[in-house]
């Protein structure tokens, strides 16, 4: 899980950060997830969280996303991995892995700390950019190196002001997901001064507006078809959007 530490305005600088061994039995994976998410932040208020993350072995389904590239690999053994950069942060947050060269071999633990002062209020969408080294067979019996770009999306900052914080402290979460006849929409705080709440197929089309009485509501979705559908939210610091799976 991911800490939030508000540090005296003269440390500003990264912190260190010790991979978490509760994630040394895990097979692969990234934490916080973006379920979870990184904690939110105050505009001038200094922020400083950890990312875990433990490198997969080989490159499976899940790692090779979308790419083409990395799916021609799929099943080969990682070399190395390296974090390349984790974009979409503000302009002043930085990130520090506990390796200098952010490169760790297959199958290691490893951790980035995100630090710095924000100076914006706003909802930051982040990708976290990797690039893998794994060997294949071209010519059978030679193993080749060969790099594998790829990167995990989903994740974002949600950057208040001082005061306002509070209300965004608990991440927006829709359950039961999977659903089959109803959702309910949880975090929807007073202080995000909510502009609209909808729910989008995956082409973007809306399917259902949802009217927002409470920081918690429920919705019938018993007559949507079966799929993948998202609920965004739009509020007074940006946009967020959730997944959830109509069975």
């Amino acid at each position: 899980m991911a800490t939030l530490t508000l540090v005296g305005a003269a440390a500003v600088n990264a912190q260190s950060c010790t991979p978490g061994a509760n994630y040394a039995d895990s097979t692969y994976g990234v934490w916080p997830d973006t379920t979870t998410n990184f904690p939110p932040g105050a505009v001038g208020v200094p922020y400083s969280t950890d990312l875990n993350f433990k490198v997969p072995n080989e490159v499976t389904a899940e790692v090779a996303g979308s790419d083409p590239a990395a799916q021609a690999v799929i099943g080969s053994a990682i070399q190395d991995f390296t974090v390349t950069g984790v974009t979409g942060l503000p302009s002043t947050i930085n990130y520090a892995c506990n390796i200098s060269s952010c490169t760790y071999a297959g199958g290691a633990n490893g951790c980035a700390n995100l630090y710095g002062t924000p100076d914006a209020a706003g909802t930051f969408p982040i990708t976290i950019d990797v690039e893998a080294t794994v060997l294949v067979e071209i010519i059978p019996g030679f193993p080749t190196p060969l790099t594998v770009p790829t990167s995990f999306s989903g994740y974002k900052l949600i950057v208040g002001y001082a005061g306002q914080i509070e209300g965004v402290i608990a991440p927006i979460k829709v359950s039961p997901n999977p659903a089959m006849n109803n959702i309910t929409i949880d975090g929807l705080a007073t202080q995000l001064n909510v502009s609209s709440v909808v729910i989008t197929n995956m082409a973007g089309q809306v399917v259902k507006n949802v009217e927002v009485t409470a920081p918690s509501v429920d919705v019938n979705i018993a007559d949507m078809d079966n799929g993948i559908y998202f609920v965004v939210v739009n509020h007074e610091t940006g946009t967020e959007t959730v997944k959830f799976i109509k069975e």
